[in-house]
């Protein structure tokens, strides 16, 4: 039993099903290594995100046929592109949601942009185009699993913010100084508070690391200096 004979398209249910179906297994595949490596927007999401992305633009595509029919007298005017363009601007605040600052660090970007891809393959499922779903779903997976063992290879620069509570001395902030420089770590931003009355200063540092030091020997080497108090490296 074909449902849209009345409507004119060229495909049956089945076709539809198939489309659904294939909509779910892409984003379902991608969703999975999101969850394998515990992001909040996993299997699940990415499999919804795909699949309703798909349905909505079969709709889009009935409502074109059903209506395009209407002259230019009508009060009806039908947009093919606009449920396109309003998936695009929903899945942008679902991604927004992946999102988190911490400090100087911003986590959540690759799967803001893997919602981004899956609601684009489901509506190139739902408009037809089988091999372009097909060929961008590899080309994510490839990314995800092979390029992210790639970029270990490559040193790259991390944002830490490092606070160190010191007995007040004037000649304590040279010191710090040159025991980041000798540990490559370049300051990118500098800040410090004074308690007058428990005789204390504490500064924080906004640092670019991107040499090898572990972080516990770092905070050890820290306490270690004469007057340092407390540390938090973050």
């Amino acid at each position: 039993m074909e449902w849209f004979d009345s409507f004119n398209i060229n495909y049956d249910a089945l076709t539809v099903a198939c489309r659904l179906v294939l909509a779910a297994i892409l984003g379902g595949l991608i969703g999975f290594e999101r969850e394998t490596h515990g992001r909040p927007a996993g299997f699940r999401t990415h499999l919804l995100v795909t699949t309703g992305a798909c349905l909505m633009m079969l709709i889009s595509e009935i409502f074109y046929v059903k209506y395009g029919i209407l002259d230019d007298n009508s009060v009806v005017r039908l947009d093919p592109g606009r449920v396109a363009a309003q998936i695009i601007t929903g899945i942008g605040f679902l991604g927004a949601g992946a999102i988190i600052k911490e400090g100087f660090a911003v986590r959540g970007l690759t799967t803001a942009a893997c919602l981004w891809v899956s609601a684009g393959i489901g509506m190139a499922i739902g408009a037809g185009l089988y091999f372009p779903a097909v060929l961008v779903t590899a080309i994510a997976l490839f990314s995800l699993l092979i390029l992210k063992r790639t970029e270990r290879l490559f040193k790259k620069e991390r944002y830490r913010t490092l606070r160190i509570h010191c007995l007040y001395d004037d000649d304590v902030l040279p010191k710090l100084e040159s025991f980041l420089a000798e540990r490559k770590l370049r300051v990118v931003n500098f800040g410090f508070e004074k308690d007058k009355t428990a005789g204390e200063i504490a500064f924080t540092f906004v640092v670019s690391q991107s040499s090898d030091v572990h972080r516990n020997e770092m905070i050890k080497d820290f306490m270690a200096m004469e007057g340092v108090q407390r540390v938090r490296f973050t």
